[in-house]
């Protein structure tokens, strides 16, 4: 029977819990000590570990320990989705076959009831440089993400349509319960999110952004009808981390299958400075598109490719602005640096326009 890794608190990370963690690996060697480095809270708790052993030189000895939040808002906002669960699973089932730099999964694990905890090596011991969300991308860096993005996309475009049961738990009963408790929940989320994010976020916008949250369920559905493929879901610059000057991508609680080019509304729109953004934004859209002719990832043109690209800049909008109303997910002035660079962006490309409302 699999021992219990799941933890609750930081004060579960035991000598005896890191010691399941390394008999997965190497059997008769032994932890020493545990010493946490660091603990942040926010769609999860997070904690950075230095563990002491015996083992190889080539196993970790910095983890990267996710488990439920300890901020009760944000624990109850991603329960219900299992958000921590389906990083859980993925990490397991599909982690090793991206084309994309990630962190290496040491364990993970989850059980109806108990929540679920993931073990991952630390991107710093390899000398990685973890983002933070308020970083500014320079255009040279965007590319190099939006290039990745591509690759990943164009991979499993050809292998959702060759094989889609293969991902179908990624479209599953979960991914519905999340989708339509986003729903239930848009307008009085939006309505609070506006009155959080006043100094930001235009007045003329609130009519606009009240009936987005309104009409969700149809825009969803909207956003949902382009090329399948896997997408992070999540692409803002903390949840990425840098080798040397290569990308790599964290966090992978909100994969599922969907339209790619989200990912790259998600990531410009919030990792670029808007005058950056602006000025790159065309031909770094044209670099995703050139990569996914290349790998035959894609089946449309690229203006029907920038078509979709604005009308996907309204996610990143309502995802910032629901992250400040729900609270405690995020640093509340990062947050509002990241609803005033997604704002001036879908305002610039008229994203509201493009929507079926």
């Amino acid at each position: 029977m699999e021992k219990d890794i799941i933890l609750r608190n930081p004060s579960d990370l035991t000598v005896a819990w890191a010691q399941t963690i390394l008999n997965k690996h190497h059997q008769n060697r032994e932890v020493n000590d545990v010493k946490v480095v660091s603990v942040e809270t926010g769609t999860t708790t997070r904690m950075r570990v230095a563990v002491d052993h015996n083992g190889p030189e080539s196993f970790p000895r910095l983890w990267f320990v996710k488990f439920p939040s300890l901020n009760w808002r944000a624990r109850l906002i991603t329960a219900l989705p299992q958000l921590l669960q389906t990083e859980v699973r993925f990490y397991k089932e599909i982690a090793h076959t991206l084309p994309v730099n990630r962190p290496c999964v040491l364990a993970g694990q989850s059980k109806p009831g108990k929540g679920a905890t993931l073990v991952l090596t630390d991107v710093t011991e390899a000398g990685s440089i973890p983002g933070n969300p308020e970083d500014t991308l320079s255009p040279e860096q965007a590319e190099l993400v939006v290039k990745q993005l591509a690759q990943f996309h164009a991979h499993f475009h050809n292998k959702i349509n060759v094989n889609p049961h293969g991902y179908r738990w990624l479209a599953g009963s979960v991914r519905r319960l999340e989708d339509w408790l986003g729903s239930a929940l848009a307008v009085p989320l939006m309505k609070r999110g506006l009155r959080l994010a006043a100094d930001v976020v235009p007045p003329h916008c609130h009519p606009l952004a009240l009936n987005y949250a309104k009409n969700r369920r149809k825009i969803m559905k909207f956003l949902n009808q382009g090329p399948q493929t896997l997408i992070h879901h999540d692409c803002h610059p903390g949840n990425l981390f840098w080798h040397q000057t290569f990308p790599g991508f964290l966090d992978w609680q909100l994969v599922r299958i969907g339209e790619g080019v989200s990912d790259i509304a998600y990531f410009l729109a919030t990792a670029l400075e808007p005058k950056i953004r602006r000025r790159h934004e065309a031909s770094l859209l044209f670099c995703y598109y050139q990569v996914l002719q290349e790998q035959g990832g894609i089946s449309m043109n690229f203006n029907q490719l920038l078509n979709r690209y604005r009308a996907h800049l309204v996610y990143p909008f309502e995802a910032m602005v629901v992250t400040l109303a729900v609270g405690g997910m995020m640093d509340k002035a990062i947050n509002l640096e990241l609803i005033r660079r997604s704002v001036i962006a879908m305002e610039e490309l008229d994203s509201f326009e493009s929507l079926p409302v």
